[in-house]
């Protein structure tokens, strides 16, 4: 087996049947092509996918097709098979092996091919994922496409980054991503999980207290914040922060400088401020739990890390990173998924985003008694025909909530409703009366 570096080998031609057996022992999934001029390889961009390009029993229109395709398909690292007699000097040939990564003759050695396999995957996972920077934000959905490409615009720039998302979608290892990526990677990078912190003890926590500020302070500490001199400090659910602590913080965001408690020394302190929270700050600052200034020195630069259940095929992309993670470090029989799993997990909410996929897997790693987890190791028992009726109700639900709390909250005024939906008045008095809301008895 490769340990986590397997993956999907399209192979354009015709494998031999023990080449096909060894692969998929070795933990690779077979996506064989056949040698039609028109076909498609079924890959696309961002797809963390090897090719191999067989040429060992190719004609002239098969090589035209090939050489169409690894030039549609350049990005992609491609594996040549190639025998003795295979035409070098025919045009189409002659690209077909000027374009792969590495060129392996017959008879083919197996180990060989494995060992290519294994570092031509490891390469298609960094174009994905962006390198080691960004080696845990897996992911070839569009949203996540869109995400690791507004990190590689913010992790150079040196202002506050502001990252929202559910709970359980990965906003630290996003903070982490950014830091890594930017100048002061050789710099501390320090999470603090603001919901965490005891209410009498968060200033302490952030700024640091002189010795005897305050009963029980025997020695003086160094807060969280000047800690991260020189690095990143990464404020996690930010909008729980009580209002003195906002003030202390919105002070040292406008001035680079704070005072530990028991103190009125400023000090100077030279930090990138990332902030994050799952909750609707804007709301927050609306009902005066949270301080508009401060939130407007946050949201510089914003970075939105979508829910799993938008994402897709990354689920199963996921599941398998987190498998292959766990058997690095565990000893695990299970190596794969099988089909009933994938559908299992690819028609379930996720109400707990990627954190839960991972606790659902390293379950699934630990129970399985199969090569291949299926669906009750992962508990994930429910009929797929239930859990789409129950996500239907739920997105119906959440649909009527959301235009009933827009009405209220805009005063039933239509157009201002509309406009914090992002829709027309027309679409607005379609909703109630899908939902049989009559504003009169709301009001």
């Amino acid at each position: 087996m490769v340990n986590g570096s397997r993956g999907c080998v399209v192979w354009f031609g015709h494998p031999a049947e023990h080449e096909r057996d060894i692969l998929i022992r070795a933990g690779w999934q077979i996506r064989r092509v056949g040698t039609a001029i028109g076909v498609d390889t079924g890959a696309h961009q961002g797809d963390g996918v090897v090719a191999l390009a067989d040429m060992r029993h190719c004609d002239a229109p098969a090589l035209a097709s090939m050489d169409r395709l690894m030039a549609e398909h350049s990005g992609i690292p491609w594996i040549v098979l190639r025998a003795p007699e295979t035409p070098a000097r025919e045009p189409s040939a002659k690209r077909v092996l000027e374009s792969g990564r590495e060129i392996l003759m017959a008879p083919v050695d197996m180990p060989r091919l494995l060992e290519a396999l294994r570092r031509a995957g490891n390469a298609a996972r960094q174009d994905v994922t962006g390198g080691d920077h960004l080696a845990e934000m897996v992911g070839r959905s569009p949203v996540m496409v869109t995400t690791v490409a507004s990190v590689h615009k913010f992790a150079p720039v040196e202002l506050p980054v502001l990252i929202t998302g559910e709970t359980g979608t990965g906003k630290e290892v996003a903070a982490a991503a950014l830091h890594r990526m930017s100048a002061r990677r050789a710099g501390p990078f320090v999470p603090i999980n603001c919901g965490a912190l005891a209410p009498n003890l968060v200033q302490s926590e952030l700024f640091g207290h002189e010795r005897g500020a305050f009963t029980g302070a025997n020695m003086r500490r160094i807060g969280h914040i000047e800690s991260a001199a020189g690095g990143t400090v990464f404020l996690d659910e930010v909008g729980d922060l009580p209002l003195e602590a906002q003030t202390n913080l919105l002070r040292f965001l406008q001035e680079g400088s704070l005072e530990r408690v028991g103190s009125s020394q400023p000090i100077s302190i030279d930090v990138r401020v990332l902030a994050a929270t799952h909750v609707d700050l804007e709301k927050a600052v609306a009902q005066g739990s949270f301080r508009e200034d401060l939130y407007y020195r946050l949201n510089v630069l914003r970075l939105h890390m979508p829910p799993l259940r938008e994402r897709g095929g990354d689920v199963e992309l996921l599941a398998q990173h987190f498998l292959d993670h766990f058997r690095e470090q565990h000893c695990s029989y299970a190596r794969g998924f099988s089909s009933a799993a994938r559908r299992a997990m690819r028609s379930y909410s996720w109400p707990g985003n990627v954190r839960e996929l991972l606790n659902r897997v390293q379950r699934a790693a630990v129970v399985a008694e199969d090569a291949l987890i299926g669906p009750a190791d992962l508990d994930l028992r429910t009929n797929v025909g239930m859990i789409h009726r129950s996500l239907g109700l739920a997105r119906v639900a959440a649909e009527r909530d959301a235009i009933v709390a827009c009405l209220r909250e805009s005063q039933f005024n239509i157009s201002e409703c509309a406009r914090r939906l992002s829709i027309s008045r027309v679409t607005v008095y379609r909703l109630c009366k899908k939902h049989q809301l009559q504003l009169e008895d709301m009001r």
